[in-house]
């Protein structure tokens, strides 16, 4: 039995849904990295960067090659990349609107008072 399409994208955002892991897609970004450097950037436990590397890979958004004992970290297509700037847009819109309704909230109270 196939999987519904709405179920198969509810996966998929669960499975995007680590801050460890969007900050890897992030870091992702500007091209390959070393372990190493992902370890740096984003201060976690190896362990825990490690685990979170492996959900990544099996969901086949990064890619992971070996060069000599280093291990190097890709995103596997420019749509995680544009995803990641659609993301970004979409938080920025919806924080613009908060930032305005806060703004109302404030002249209402500071004309109330």
């Amino acid at each position: 039995m196939q999987v519904p399409l709405y179920q198969a994208k509810a996966e998929f955002f669960r499975m995007l849904g680590h801050p460890v892991r969007i900050r890897v897609l992030e870091l992702l970004q500007d091209g390959p990295m070393p372990v190493r450097d992902l370890l740096v950037a984003i201060e976690v436990e190896p362990s825990n960067l490690s685990q979170q590397l492996a959900v990544l890979r099996r969901s086949g958004i990064v890619t992971a090659t070996r060069d000599g004992s280093t291990v190097v970290y890709a995103l596997a297509g420019g749509d995680v990349a544009e995803l990641m700037r659609a993301a970004r847009r979409i938080l920025t819109e919806m924080l613009a609107g908060q930032e305005g309704l806060l703004a109302q909230l404030r002249d209402a109270e500071a004309g109330s008072g």
